[in-house]
């Protein structure tokens, strides 16, 4: 089969490579869609240390069952899926209470570290556990399926924050996922602020539902935010960038009581306004990937509710997929999603 294969550090190069084995709970998926993720992007050059060449990338994705293991019941070949990339061993104790993203024994599509190599999607075909499948609802694209891991990333976070209908929220950092943050919460009636340096993706969260843009550059964005909160600050504010001055702003915009949920980690750590979240006792929430969020969020795609291509910047064929790891790497404006084809 043809797979898109990271030989060593910014190096892609489309080869031959042995079609993936499965085992008797496994299926065997022919890959009709996978999103370029920013942690492949991100990952190409060796900084994560968590993309070790060689290793085929790739982890949003959907496809057509091809084969299946023996003990794979209740799925067949033609069936219509995507699935969950991050693979849990289904036994720990997290696991045990449903904390799936909590795996002691987590592994991730498309990833090669010190612990272990899973090849993942950017292929002709991938394998996967069967329970890590998701059926998709019917007359769904493989394009706008393979963006079930992320809507399923935004709504997890959203689901940290238990907001409610009429809460304020502010969106610190309007890339891919913090646009599809700002859609799931004016799914379900949160008045959002955004917050990001580009006027491009402000412009789009606030097509996207957000009643204000914000450019931290250009006006000092807790006043802004107290102007539209009666002075008291925002309910919810959510980071997802994962560097100093957006968790700053993210804590300053909160009110006396608020929620911070963090999304983003670009840095591994971060300075904390301390004083600020003590003496306003604000709560702090991680939020790391997806619980079993991908029902609700292919749901959310089918019916329109969250609105995945205006986050898709193009399509292409896999073949073309080193050129548009390049445009992705060097942060060419516009660009959100690319989903390749193979």
């Amino acid at each position: 089969m043809k797979a898109l294969v990271l030989k060593e550090y910014n190096r892609l190069v489309l080869e031959d490579v042995p079609v993936p084995e499965i085992g008797p709970g496994d299926v065997l998926i022919q890959v009709r869609a996978c999103g370029i993720c920013g942690s492949d992007v991100h990952g190409m050059d060796g900084s994560t240390g968590r993309r070790k060449p060689p290793i085929i990338m790739g982890h949003e994705a959907a496809g057509v069952i091809a084969r299946t293991g023996a003990d794979a019941k209740g799925w067949k070949p033609g069936d219509r899926v995507t699935f969950d990339s991050n693979i849990c061993c289904g036994e720990c104790f997290f696991c045990s209470r449903g904390q799936i993203n909590l795996c002691e024994n987590l592994k991730v599509l498309g990833v090669s570290c010190d612990e272990y190599r899973q090849d993942g999607a950017f292929a002709e075909y991938v394998a996967v556990p069967q329970r890590a499948l998701y059926r998709l609802p019917e007359g769904l694209s493989f394009e706008r399926a393979a963006l079930a891991e992320p809507v399923s990333i935004a709504t997890h976070a959203v689901g940290r924050a238990s907001p409610s209908s009429g809460d304020t929220a502010v969106v610190v950092g309007a890339g891919m996922v913090g646009l599809l943050v700002v859609q799931v919460l004016r799914a379900v009636g949160v008045s959002v602020i955004a917050v990001d340096v580009d006027k491009g993706r402000l412009d789009l969260a606030m097509r996207l539902g957000a009643v204000a843009g914000l450019d931290p550059s250009r006006c000092d964005v807790r006043k802004e935010v107290l102007k539209r909160t009666d002075g008291r600050g925002a309910d919810i504010s959510f980071e997802v960038v994962g560097i100093i001055p957006a968790v700053n702003t993210a804590v300053a915009v909160l009110r006396k009581g608020g929620a911070l949920v963090l999304v983003g980690n670009l840095s591994p750590t971060v300075d904390l306004p301390l004083q600020a979240v003590v003496t306003r006792e604000i709560s702090i929430r991680g939020s790391y990937m997806s619980r079993g969020e991908y029902p609700a969020g292919l749901d959310a795609i089918a019916r329109g509710a969250i609105n995945v291509d205006a986050v898709i910047s193009a399509t292409a064929p896999l073949a073309d997929g080193p050129g548009w790891f390049k445009r992705l790497y060097d942060r060419e404006p516009g660009l959100l999603k690319v989903v390749l084809v193979p």
